[in-house]
Parts: C-alpha cells; structure tokens; sequence
C-alpha cells in the first residue's frame, strides 16, 4: 500500500488529506488547535476517528502516545544513544516494539518491527514538491498505526529541532 502526504505534518490545527496511489482520501490528520498539549485525530475517509495521537503531559523526554478507543495502543520517544542518525522506539501495549529510524526531518525513515521492514516514509519516489510517500510493505500491517507513528516521530523531530 502506498499513501501520498502533503507535506502538513507539523501545523496543529491544520487538516490534511493522505491519498492513496491513485488520488483517493483515505486518512484525514485533524491537528486540534487550542490545547495544552500536542493533539491529532487520525479519522478514515467517512470520519470515523480511528486513532488518538496526543503529547503525553508529564514526561522526562518528549513522548507522543497513540490511543484507540480510548485504550493505549503506542508510546513513541527518542532513543537515549542515537547521535548519527534518529532512532525512536515505539512501546505497544502488548510489550513488543518498532524500531524507527533514518533522517526524520527529511521524510526519509523506515519503520521496523524485530528487524523486518513494516513501512519506508521517503521523498524519494516523488516529483512533487512537498510531497512524501508512505509505503507499506506488509499487507498485514495496520496502515492508521503506521501513519499515526510516521505522524509522532516526524512532530517529535520537529519539536526537538525548534528547542536546539
């Protein structure tokens, strides 16, 4: 599967559109404005939301938290020792963990689970400016998890380079 995204990620308050290949909407990110904290809903193409994305308030390090439901689903932070490269880790709930890693602020990273490839996040294969591409790999994957981690890692990475 693989998902076209304007490059919107990082304004709160902003709606944006993820396409599929062929131009149809799939996902909507609606970034809510006016909170305390960092807020995203993840919604289908008829409005059902199908993840939470929200900045976790008290926290040592910047932590994103994805919830379905009303249930935690992920914990997403940076990990501690990653100076050439960025690399965080993504908490499930069922104690397993993705691996995300590459250059974030370039749109340019992978997302792994047990070192298996679950999705590629790259300007790479576009003409269009402003423009990246989600590729999920595996059919088996859930693609409103993957994106809701594309959305967390690439905030965080944002928020860590306004604070430099």
């Amino acid at each position: 599967m693989r998902l076209l995204v304007r490059d919107r990620l990082l304004g709160i308050g902003d709606d944006y559109w993820i396409e599929d290949e062929h131009g149809r909407k799939v996902f909507l990110v609606d970034g809510k404005a006016m909170r305390l904290r960092d807020t995203f809903e993840l919604k289908d193409a008829h409005g059902r939301v199908l993840v939470d994305i929200h900045q976790k308030m008290f926290a040592l390090r910047d932590t994103m938290v994805i919830e379905r439901d009303g249930e935690g689903l992920a914990t997403i932070k940076r990990k501690r020792l990653s100076l050439l490269r960025n690399h965080y880790r993504v908490a499930l709930v069922d104690g397993t963990e993705l691996d995300v890693s590459g250059k974030i602020l370039d749109h340019e990273f992978a997302i792994e689970y047990d070192g298996e490839l679950l999705a590629v996040i790259s300007r790479r294969w576009l003409h269009l400016r402003d423009t990246y591409g989600v590729d999920i790999v595996r059919e088996d994957a859930d693609p409103a998890l993957l994106i809701a981690v594309a959305v967390c890692v690439i905030h965080l990475a944002q928020r860590e380079r306004e604070d430099d």
